[in-house]
């Protein structure tokens, strides 16, 4: 299994993403934003979190007009599994990979700290190592989270059971408590916390490795 890491200038998750692909059994390489191909033989992409271009404009605007993003765009198309947290999540609405937008904190305030989540849509690769209802602990680190969509989008979201996470206690605002959503194929996760942090024990938590596993349990080779 293999696991491509795009890499923007400002990105500083890339690393941790890294490792906890890896601890799930996964080749890791890291992809420069500025390569106009994705590696052969990937099993899934991952955009990790940081302040891509400094967040100037919007936050992922820039980077959503990267090189390589015209490259994760047709790999999202041809139905390959992408993973993007936090920024990552950004990027991915900013490409129209997934729909909706992140928007400025409730209380325009920068925030830091574990958080619980309730997982709403279980049927994902994503998901899949996880129980419908079940309530985990991920951490978030986000200014920027605040997930809003048109109500169509919203009505559409729910109904075709594609919110992944919700917050239980909601730090950012984000209509219908959302913190995941899937794309309409289930195979693009986007979620402003940080399940990479929560993937060892020793760090202060694990919750956030069954996510990987089931990425795992997904792309294993038959």
């Amino acid at each position: 299994m293999k696991a491509a890491i795009l890499v923007f200038p400002g990105s500083n998750c890339d690393r941790d993403l890294a490792r906890a692909f890896r601890a799930a059994g996964f080749d890791t390489q890291m992809v420069w934003h500025k390569e106009t191909e994705l590696p052969g033989g990937i099993d899934v992409v991952g955009v990790p979190g940081g302040f891509s271009y400094g967040d100037y404009l919007r936050s992922g605007a820039i980077a959503a007009n990267s090189p390589i993003c015209r490259a994760l765009a047709d790999y999202a198309v041809r139905g390959g599994y992408v993973l993007g947290i936090c920024n990552g999540f950004q990027i991915l609405t900013e490409t129209g990979l997934l729909p909706g937008a992140l928007m400025r904190n409730r209380r325009i305030k920068y925030i830091c700290r574990s958080v619980p989540l309730v997982v709403g849509a279980a049927e994902s690769a994503f998901t899949g190592r996880y129980s419908t209802g079940e309530c985990i602990d991920i951490p978030i680190a986000h200014h920027d989270g605040n997930y809003t969509a048109d109500e169509e989008t919203l009505r559409r979201l729910r109904g075709e059971g594609r919110v992944a996470f919700t917050y239980a206690d909601n730090p950012n605002g984000s209509v219908h408590d959302i913190a995941g959503i899937l794309s309409d194929n289930r195979r693009v996760l986007g979620m402003m916390p940080h399940p990479e942090r929560a993937s060892d024990r020793a760090l202060g938590g694990s919750d956030g490795r069954r996510l990987f596993a089931g990425l795992a349990d997904a792309t294993l080779p038959a």
